[in-house]
């Protein structure tokens, strides 16, 4: 078939590369324009689907809107059998969702109706979902409001979102490329009404550590935060970031350090960090970074 991909961060490339190897034609890639990057944040940083698409000789574009008539007309030209799309990040309007000849497809990570929109895998994690995956659905106007063609399910069962999100990436690249060999072979089922929720876009705030929440919360919140933008405590003016924790059994005022193992107290129990990441350094071993910046029994950190 004739393709249009349209994506954007990490998740999308395992789509890309499958609809290349399985033999379909991907005439041209939509991406967000480069951003702002590197050591300094001044060099201008190509996101990772337009890294793999030029690596592949794919011609790209990266539109900063898709709702005027000459950009419209341009997707159109690409004369596409359909459009594959996977966090692709803008908003695509009535003229482009119509435009190829079977419409435009969606990978969407995690079960619809539940966690529509940006963030899904982080929400997952946080509300403690036991299940999550990935879904091929038709686009239409509503925020990942359509039917849903096939659908993979994988437990969350203390994944990271990093882990999760790769798992879910390569699981969305063998469906969409399934789904793809024979469309008509799937139903589209629409997504019911009951059970819908929104996963919306984390806010960096969030990933302030609240040690006056639950030890099961603060857990889930390290996980849902790693690798980005990473749950956070900070000592005398430092950021140290928390990688990973445990739940562990301890007693005390939310925040106080309880042990020299770095247990924490939390609102309900405690956790234990397990591995860090100061402010410019790399990440480590609770263990070895005690060896190197003193958090004394007792102290508080701060919420």
């Amino acid at each position: 078939m004739r393709v249009i991909f349209m994506g954007t961060p990490d998740f999308a490339v395992p789509t890309l590369v499958a609809l290349v190897e399985a033999g379909h034609e991907v005439v041209c890639a939509y991406t967000q324009p480069p951003r702002p990057g590197g050591r300094r944040g001044k060099e201008l940083t190509p996101s990772p689907v337009q890294r793999e698409a030029e690596g592949r000789g794919i011609p790209v574009r990266f539109p900063v809107s898709l709702k005027g008539a000459e950009e419209q007309a341009a997707f159109a030209a690409l004369a596409a059998d359909v459009a594959v799309v996977a966090a692709y990040g803008l908003i695509l309007p009535q003229a482009v969702l119509g435009a190829p000849g079977f419409g435009c497809l969606n990978v969407h990570g995690s079960l619809l109706p539940r966690w529509r929109g940006a963030a899904p895998v982080q929400r997952a994690i946080l509300a403690g979902d036991a299940e999550t995956g990935v879904g091929i659905m038709r686009m239409e106007r509503g925020l990942d409001t359509g039917p849903v063609l096939l659908e993979g399910r994988t437990p969350v069962d203390g994944k990271t979102a990093g882990e999760l999100t790769d798992e879910l990436a390569a699981m969305g690249a063998r469906l969409m490329v399934r789904v793809l060999a024979d469309l008509t072979a799937f139903a589209e089922v629409a997504q019911p009404e009951a059970g819908v929720t929104y996963a919306h876009k984390i806010d960096k705030a969030e990933a302030r550590i609240d040690w006056t929440r639950s030890a099961v919360d603060v857990e889930r919140q390290v996980r849902a935060f790693n690798p980005a933008p990473g749950a956070f405590f900070e000592l005398g003016g430092e950021r140290c970031k928390v990688l990973a924790a445990e739940v562990v059994a301890g007693l005390g005022a939310a925040g106080t350090v309880l042990d020299e193992r770095l247990t924490v107290a939390c609102g309900d129990g405690a956790v234990r960090l397990v591995r860090l990441q100061r402010a410019g350094r790399p990440a480590m071993d609770a263990a070895d970074l005690l060896r190197g910046w003193s958090i004394p029994v007792g102290t508080v950190l701060e919420s």
